[in-house]
């Protein structure tokens, strides 16, 4: 019986990684005839490639083989080595934020673009799963679990299932009337565990059970770095979703994974998503103004790096929000450093929870309207990146109304100068 190398103890993947690379590498190797690898071949020592190329004739076709994207890609992605992992809060903030960076060797990308992350499922989730199903871990089934699946935001097909094994005859009617508003309010705060709680250990086989769930998706995340000034890096500005929800602590699969699970040095699954319509503008001489509460400044930190490394003689205008300037004011010696170089020639702060009255970046951005003002119409870009279901909303308002005051407009005249500016691709945004 041949025996196929394997990768290293102290290979840099995680343990679900190295599991999924070894199995590739075997399977692989079986399907060609030509694969019969002793034992002493196999060593650890000898290098995978060599081995693939001498048992399997590949060197030819391998350099023949088209070049990998320099993005990479979803179906397709590239390994980054995870580097750095620092709190940007401190430990008593009611928010976890942290700064990731990753070496990432060619990979390319521009300031503006996102990275997609391919995580993994939390260890102790799937081993709740695993026992909740009544299912052993040693078929396979765990690092399925781990790599393949969402477990988090269970599918309606297996919310009916369960509902359906479970007696519960109420769900099974918010499923198939979709009555959308009373079935979300159901699920948040769920996952796939709870739904399988639903229902008698061993109601699932494994096959029906994975074949009912979502594959787990990669997130995205805003580039906070530019490569001309953190070469062969990317960094990233990642707030940790850590709560309780009916009972149980919940956490954000990527958030934590990156925070917890990644130790220095993990080899990471990423790819580029460029955002063609997030850009600084082509002439460096043009002043733009960023709209970048909390996690929303990730882009804008890249923004301003490149302005920097390129020698950009366009002013800088920064609006940064968090909820307390001692507790999660990030990068902050950044900033000061930036406004020292000339860099950065104006920052305004709103720190909603340091003063009884809350206080947000459109705020700010009213209470400087004619300033803002004179930016916009000697040509600023204006950018707004963060959260789309109220901060976008506020700061879209927040602009029409600076415009409406300082300029004398009309509503309707407001608005048409603000479609111009997207016209123009002067407005961009960046939300989620």
């Amino acid at each position: 019986m041949p025996v196929f190398p394997q990768l290293p103890d102290n290979a840099p993947f995680t343990a679900a990684q190295k599991s999924w690379l070894n199995s590739w590498i075997a399977s692989v190797m079986a399907a060609l005839p030509e694969a019969n690898i002793t034992a002493e071949q196999a060593a650890p020592g000898l290098p995978l490639i060599s081995q693939l190329r001498s048992q399997t004739g590949l060197a030819d076709g391998l350099a023949d083989a088209p070049a990998p994207s320099p993005t990479g890609s979803m179906d397709n992605p590239c390994f980054a080595r995870l580097i750095e992992n620092r709190l940007l809060t401190t430990a008593t903030a009611a928010k976890e934020t942290r700064h990731f960076a990753m070496h990432i060797g060619g990979l390319q990308y521009e300031v503006g673009d996102a990275l997609g992350i391919m995580p993994t499922n939390c260890g102790a989730l799937v081993d709740a799963v695993l026992k909740c199903g009544g299912w052993s871990a040693d078929d396979g089934l765990r690092d399925e679990l781990t790599q393949r699946f969402d477990l988090t935001y269970p599918s309606l097909d297996f919310i009916e299932a369960a509902a359906q094994r479970g007696d519960r005859s109420d769900l099974v009617e918010l499923v198939k009337t979709e009555r959308s508003a009373e079935l979300n309010a159901w699920m948040w705060g769920r996952d796939v565990l709870d739904v399988l709680a639903l229902c008698p250990a061993g109601s699932f086989t494994a096959a029906e059970f994975t074949a009912a769930l979502k594959c787990l998706k990669p997130r995205l995340y805003s580039i906070a770095s530019s490569l001309k000034a953190a070469p062969d890096e990317v960094h990233l500005t990642i707030a940790q979703v850590r709560y309780e929800s009916h009972g149980r602590a919940r956490s954000g699969v990527c958030s934590t994974f990156l925070a917890d699970r990644a130790g220095i040095d993990t080899q990471i699954s990423v790819f580029v998503q460029p955002s063609p319509d997030f850009r600084l503008p082509t002439d460096s001489a043009t002043p733009v103004i960023m709209v970048g509460p909390g996690t929303g400044v990730a882009p804008f930190r890249a923004f301003l790096q490149e302005r920097q490394a390129v020698g950009g003689k366009g002013r800088n205008w920064l609006f940064f929000g968090e909820q307390s300037r001692t507790e999660s004011y990030f990068y902050k010696d950044e900033w000061k450093n930036l406004i020292r170089a000339g860099t950065l020639h104006r920052m305004d702060t709103a720190f909603s929870r340091d003063q009884e009255q809350k206080v947000y970046v459109q705020h700010r951005m009213t209470e400087n309207g004619e300033e803002l003002y004179r930016w916009l119409e000697a040509g600023a870009h204006f950018y707004v990146c963060g959260d789309a279901s109220r901060m976008a909303k506020d700061v879209d308002a927040a602009l029409h109304q600076v415009i409406r005051t300082h300029s004398h407009k009309s509503a309707d005249q407001a608005a048409a100068y603000v479609a111009e500016m997207k016209q123009a691709k002067r407005y961009a945004c960046d939300v989620y």
